[in-house]
């Protein structure tokens, strides 16, 4: 499979190299050159190709492995990912990882209201009783394919109205300058009952991934309450761990 070749300027520095073949291979990923299950060319093929070492070529695909676009297959190669990994090192909307990994992603709205909060979200969020908020209830796809389904909760105070979110929350929350800065995760193993299975055209029982993300400002107030249920098919979860001795 070929890919757009960047020529190198004699005496560049190994980071430029590193970042203009990974940028080429990501080009060639997101532009449909290279499509799920491609396998890209050798190490040895690619420091030919772009007359580098093949040290910076094997810096350069782990920077995409570890993005999710490409995966390794043990005594097969390397090949572009079919299924999606999120990493959780960068705090991300699921729009945001679509497109970085050259998915469209989509939403169909299940449902958009405002009432109180109820005593699950005032626990989780640390809200007073009476608080008005938001609730936001979508399907997920990428590429057409449906990928899970979200619930996402939010005080009244972060957004404009119910309706400033169109397709994406967390755009809708930095435009009004209300976006999270961290959060805290909780995730744990699920089988889709009925109406959730029936919604992502899945068997009932099929395995899943719940997410539970609570998202802050700079000040501490929450901005987000989300509980995201994948496909156990389609979703990978990626986390890199160093040890610190």
């Amino acid at each position: 499979m070929a890919v757009n070749k960047r020529e190198a300027s004699e005496g560049a520095k190994p980071a430029i190299l590193y970042l203009q073949l990974q940028d080429s291979l990501r080009e060639a990923i997101t532009g449909k050159k290279l499509l799920p299950n491609d396998a890209i060319p050798t190490e040895r093929e690619l420091a030919e190709q772009y007359s580098v070492s093949r040290i910076t070529v094997r810096k350069a695909i782990d920077g995409l492995v570890y993005e999710g676009l490409l995966t390794r297959r043990q005594g097969a190669g390397t090949f572009v990912a079919e299924r999606v990994e999120k990493s959780y090192s960068k705090m991300t909307s699921f729009t945001e990882d679509m497109m970085s990994r050259g998915r469209i992603p989509s939403s169909q709205w299940l449902s958009k209201t405002s009432g109180t909060v109820n005593p699950e979200e005032a626990l989780s969020m640390g809200l007073s009783p009476g608080t008005i908020v938001y609730r936001y209830n979508r399907m997920r796809f990428a590429d057409g394919t449906s990928m899970g389904l979200d619930y996402s909760t939010v005080p009244a105070d972060c957004l404009p109205s119910l309706e400033s979110v169109e397709d994406s929350l967390y755009s809708a929350l930095e435009a009004n300058g209300t976006r999270p800065i961290r959060a805290l995760q909780r995730l744990r193993a699920v089988a889709f009952n009925a109406e959730q299975a029936r919604l992502l055209e899945i068997p009932v029982g099929s395995p899943g991934l719940l997410i539970e993300r609570r998202g802050f400002l700079a000040d501490g107030r929450p901005a987000e309450y989300t509980k995201s249920y994948y496909r156990g098919d389609a979703y990978d979860l990626m986390s890199e761990l160093a040890h610190n001795p």
